[in-house]
């Protein structure tokens, strides 16, 4: 599963990501040498995804019971900065990858490392506090997490940063993540023997949090008990933590096949312009149309 042909996640649930990628100066001096380090020895964005693919079906099947990331091998992924290649479909590969010359005019490149010990950590952490932490406990024992823990205090010893670069969602994607895109940013349709293996669509962070801000503050005025204002909240306070240079990437993974062509971006910023109007009307059709296309995807994962 290597090359330059990314296979996707047949077979497995649905999972997208949310990404931040940034300028190498926003990362300690000790992380910067590893960025370096993994730019240069990794051959294409597909090798990347494959490899943390195999990674994860690896730890799943481990005879010692261990489900987390060691963090020995962590993957970064990395592109060039915003507006310095022109956007346009791919179809083995999005982009160039890590360790491969950036497009003409793109003299600077954004990284997103993986920080699994970071995420599974914190995922850890989620089942536990959630509804079915009673069962998370039987399935992770407690000698595995205190095991964990030990590697998260030794990364961030490493690399002194206790941010995290990336949201993932599984059997959908919320939609208050599409308030940060628009139809005109640059996107990247990644395809493979006749199918859609992701999409990708990235902005700058700057314009990521205009457009996140514009959309709390016509919510906080026409519908302040919308869950969504919250989820929007939280995004902003997120993205306010990285460096002014970075940008935000969307990667639809295997969903992107059932649902692409999306119209979401646009939906959501009709359906928040709509309510801000006062047109409950208009609201209503763009929430609908939201739901046509996303609820069955969700329902999926009940699915038997």
């Amino acid at each position: 599963m290597t090359g330059n042909i990314y296979h996707g996640q047949a077979g497995l649930p649905f999972s997208s990501a949310l990404r931040i990628y940034e300028p190498l100066e926003a990362f300690p001096e000790k992380q910067q040498e590893t960025l370096r380090a993994a730019d240069a020895g990794q051959a294409s964005r597909a090798a990347v995804e494959n490899a943390e693919l195999l990674a994860s079906l690896g730890r799943i099947t481990r005879p010692d019971g261990d489900p987390f990331p060691t963090g020995r091998t962590d993957l970064v992924r990395v592109v060039p900065a915003p507006g310095r290649r022109p956007s346009g479909p791919a179809h083995d590969d999005a982009g160039p990858g890590p360790g491969t010359a950036p497009a003409p005019g793109a003299d600077r490149l954004l990284y997103c490392p993986s920080q699994l010990v970071l995420r599974a950590g914190l995922a850890a952490n989620a089942l536990m506090e959630g509804i079915h932490g009673p069962l998370a406990q039987l399935l992770i024992p407690e000698e595995q997490r205190d095991k964990h823990q030990e590697r998260i205090d030794e990364v961030r010893a490493h690399d002194g940063l206790s941010r995290v670069n990336t949201r993932a969602s599984t059997w959908g994607i919320p939609f208050s993540w599409f308030c940060l895109f628009q139809e005109s940013d640059p996107t990247d349709v990644v395809e493979s023997e006749g199918h859609i293996v992701t999409v990708r669509i990235r902005a700058g962070i700057g314009k990521a949090l205009e457009r996140v801000s514009y959309a709390v503050a016509h919510l906080a005025l026409a519908a302040p008990d919308l869950d969504m204002l919250e989820d929007l909240t939280q995004l902003t306070e997120w993205l306010e933590l990285f460096h002014p240079d970075s940008a935000v990437e969307l990667d639809y993974g295997g969903v992107a096949d059932k649902v692409y062509p999306d119209d979401s971006p646009l939906d959501v910023r009709l359906g928040i312009e709509c309510l801000a109007e006062g047109d409950m009307t208009g609201a209503a059709a763009a929430y609908r149309r939201l739901a046509s296309r996303w609820v069955p995807i969700r329902q999926l994962a009940r699915a038997s």
